[in-house]
C-alpha cells in the first residue's frame, strides 16, 4: 500500500508494471522448454549489452533473480539470517527453476567481461576476472546436471550443454589452455549447428549467430595450437565483420602486431619517389608493414560500414606513427637547420620519413572521403529514381562538403618538405585537384538546379567542362596515377545531359511564370481597383478583409497659395513731422537728470 502523499497515478502505473513482470514469468514457467539462447540473448540486447554495458547487464540479472525467488517463494531464509537452499530434481516442475541457475550464471559471467574491461588499467583485476568465470562455469554445470532429469525435454538439454561448453570454453581460453577451448568450442558449435537445422528458419537465426561468434575463438586456438592456416582465416573473418568484438578483440590485434613486429625486425629501409630512407622507429616499421595488408582489406570489404571502419583503424595507425616520428624529429630540428646552410632544398631522412607518413595519411583521408562520396552519390541516385514521401536521404550539399575537405587535403600534399621541387609530383597533385574541382563544381550546379536558379547552374556545368578538358589535355603522362579517380569522360557525359534538362525545366518554369503571373500579383498586395485588366482567382475577394482601394489614400502634390509682399515700402521716404510736433522744454533738477540718463516723460 502506498503512502498517502504518494501521488495515485504513479502508483497505478507501478502495479501495471509489477502485473506485467508477473505476467512475463509465469509465461516462461509454463512452456515445455526452457529456451535459454533466446532467453539470455533478449536480455543481454535489452539490458546494457547492446553497448558493451556489463555493469547494468549485471544488475539486471540481480533484480531478475530476486523476482524470480520471490514469486516461486524460493527464498533464502530471511533478513537476520541466510539459510541455504538448492534447486533439485523434484521441484523442476516449473521451468522458472531453471532460471534461477542460468540468472546466476549470466550475473557471474556478466562481472567477469566487466572486470576484463577493467582488466586493461589494473591488471590485479584479472584474478577475480578468473574466480567469476569459475563461478559461471560452476552454475552451468549445476544447470546442465539438473537438465539430464526426465522432466526436461531434449531441446532443452542440448541448449544446457551447449551453454556449458560455451562458458567452459571461455574459462579455457582466459587460462590459455588452447587444446581445452578448442574442444569446448567445437562441442557447442556442433550443438547449435544441429539445433538450427532442427527448427525453422526464425530460430535458427539465433543458433547460427552464436555458431559465427564462436567460430573466430576456435580458429585463434587452433593457430596457437600451431596450424598456421588459421592466421588467414581469423584475418578473413575480421575482415568479413571489419573488426572482432569481446573475448577476441585484443587477443587478435595483439597477435597481429606480434607477427609484424617480428617481420619488421628485418626490415630496414623504404623507398619512396626514388630516395631511400632508413626506418629505426619500431613503430613505423610495423605501420608500413601491415600497410599493404590494411589497403587490401579495404579493397575486400563487403560493405560500406566495414570500410568505414577499417579506413579509421589505417588513419589511427598512421596518427601513432607518425607522433613517433615527430618526437624523434624535434632534436633533429638544429642538426636540419646546420644541414641546411651547407646542402639547402634537399631535407634530412627522418624528415622526409615524416613526409612519407604524412602523405599516406593524406592520401588515405582523400579516398575515405572518396569513398563516402560514391555511396552518397549512390543514395542521391536512388532518391532521385523514386521519391519516398518527401523523405531525403542524401543531398548535393553533403557531397559539397566532402570534395572541400579532399580539396584542403591536396593543398596539404603540396607543401610536403621535400617535395617542393618534385614536378612530376606537383603536376600530379594538379591534375587530382582538377577532378575533384570539377565534381565539387558539379554538385554545387545540382543544389542550385534545387533552387530553380538556371542561369547560375548552367553557368557551372560550363565550368565543369572546362575543368574536364583540361584534366584530359593534361593526362597523358599521368594515365596510370588517374586510374583511381573518377572518370571525366562520364563526368562531361553526365553534364552535358544536364544542360539539355536544365534548359527544358528553365522553357516550362518561364512557360509557368507567364500562366500564374496573376496570383503573382496577388502576393504583390495591389488592391482590386488597380488590377481591373488583369483576370485572377483572388479568394481574398469573398473574405472580411478585401483589398479594394489604398486606404487611407495616398497624398498628392497641389498648387500653393500664393503670397503678396509689399516691396515698395522699403523706398518710400516719408515727409518730415518736427514741425507739427509740440516741444515742451524741461527745467529743473530733476529734468536734468532725467535728461541725463535717457527717461522721457
Amino acid at each position: 500500500k502506498p503512502p498517502e502523499r504518494f501521488p495515485k497515478a504513479l502508483f497505478m502505473n507501478f502495479s501495471i508494471w509489477k502485473a506485467v513482470c508477473l505476467w512475463k514469468l509465469c509465461q516462461e514457467g509454463s512452456s515445455d522448454s526452457a529456451q535459454f539462447l533466446q532467453i539470455v540473448k533478449e536480455s543481454q540486447q535489452q539490458h546494457g549489452l547492446r553497448h558493451g554495458d556489463f555493469q547494468r547487464y549485471r544488475g539486471y540479472c540481480s533484480r531478475r533473480l530476486r523476482r524470480l525467488r520471490k514469486t516461486l517463494n524460493f527464498k533464502m531464509g530471511n533478513r537476520h539470517k541466510f539459510t541455504g537452499k538448492k534447486v533439485t530434481e523434484e521441484i523442476l516442475s516449473d521451468n522458472r527453476y531453471l532460471l534461477l541457475i542460468l540468472m546466476d550464471a549470466e550475473r557471474a559471467w556478466s562481472y567477469a567481461m566487466q572486470l576484463k574491461q577493467e582488466a586493461n588499467t589494473e591488471p590485479r583485476k584479472r584474478f577475480h576476472l578468473l574466480s567469476r568465470l569459475r563461478k559461471a562455469v560452476k552454475h552451468a554445470e549445476e544447470l546442465e546436471r539438473l537438465c539430464e532429469s526426465n522432466r526436461v525435454d531434449a531441446k532443452t538439454k542440448l541448449e544446457a550443454q551447449a551453454y556449458m561448453a560455451y562458458l567452459t570454453g571461455m574459462l579455457r581460453f582466459e587460462h590459455q589452455e588452447w587444446k581445452a577451448a578448442m574442444e569446448a568450442f567445437n562441442k557447442c558449435k556442433t550443438i547449435y549447428e544441429k539445433l538450427a537445422n532442427a527448427f525453422t528458419e526464425e530460430q535458427a537465426v539465433l543458433y547460427n549467430q552464436r555458431v559465427e561468434e564462436i567460430s573466430p575463438n576456435i580458429r585463434y586456438c587452433a593457430y596457437n595450437i600451431g596450424d598456421q592456416s588459421a592466421m588467414n582465416e581469423l584475418m578473413q573473418m575480421r575482415l568479413r565483420s571489419g573488426g572482432t568484438e569481446g573475448l577476441l578483440a585484443e587477443k587478435l590485434e595483439a597477435l597481429i602486431t606480434q607477427t609484424r613486429a617480428k617481420q619488421a625486425a628485418t626490415m630496414s629501409e623504404v623507398e619512396w619517389r626514388g630516395r631511400t630512407v632508413p626506418v629505426k622507429i619500431d613503430k613505423v616499421r610495423i605501420f608500413l608493414l601491415g600497410l599493404a595488408d590494411n589497403e587490401a582489406a579495404i579493397v575486400q570489404a563487403e560493405n560500406e560500414e566495414t570500410k568505414e571502419r577499417l579506413f579509421e583503424s589505417l588513419l589511427s595507425e598512421c596518427r601513432d606513427a607518425i607522433q613517433a616520428v615527430r618526437e624523434d624529429l624535434k632534436p633533429d630540428q638544429k642538426q636540419r637547420e646546420h644541414s641546411l646552410e651547407n646542402d639547402s632544398g634537399k631535407v634530412s631522412n627522418i624528415q622526409y620519413l615524416h613526409s612519407y607518413l604524412t602523405y599516406i595519411k593524406l592520401s588515405t583521408a582523400i579516398r575515405r572521403n572518396e569513398s563516402m562520396a560514391k555511396s552518397l552519390q549512390k543514395a542521391l541516385l536512388q532518391q532521385q529514381r523514386s521519391e519516398e514521401d518527401g523523405k531525403r536521404t542524401a543531398r548535393p550539399q553533403d557531397l559539397i562538403r566532402l570534395y572541400d575537405i579532399i580539396l584542403q587535403n591536396l593543398v596539404e600534399l603540396t607543401q610536403l618538405p621535400g617535395l617542393e621541387e618534385d614536378k612530376n609530383f606537383q603536376k600530379e597533385i594538379g591534375l587530382k585537384t582538377l577532378v575533384y574541382k570539377a565534381y565539387r563544381c558539379f554538385f554545387i550546379a545540382q543544389s542550385y538546379v534545387l533552387v530553380k536558379k538556371w542561369s547560375e547552374a548552367l553557368v557551372l556545368y560550363e565550368r565543369v567542362l572546362k575543368y574536364a578538358r583540361q584534366v584530359q589535355s593534361g593526362a597523358g603522362a599521368y594515365t596510370n596515377s588517374l586510374k583511381e579517380l573518377p572518370d571525366v569522360q562520364d563526368l562531361i557525359t553526365q553534364v552535358n545531359a544536364e544542360k539539355y534538362s536544365l534548359q527544358a525545366a528553365a522553357i516550362l518554369d518561364a512557360n509557368d511564370t507567364q500562366e500564374t503571373e496573376s496570383p503573382s500579383q496577388v502576393k504583390d498586395g495591389k488592391p482590386l481597383s488597380e488590377r481591373f485588366e488583369t483576370f485572377c482567382l483572388d479568394p481574398s475577394l469573398v473574405s472580411k478583409q478585401v483589398s479594394l482601394v489604398h486606404f487611407p489614400p495616398g497624398f498628392q502634390p497641389i498648387p500653393c497659395k500664393p503670397l503678396f509682399f509689399d516691396l515698395a515700402l522699403n523706398h518710400v521716404a516719408f515727409p518730415p513731422l518736427e514741425d507739427k510736433v509740440e516741444q515742451k522744454a524741461k527745467s529743473g533738477l530733476t529734468g536734468y537728470i532725467k535728461g541725463i540718463f535717457g527717461f522721457k516723460s
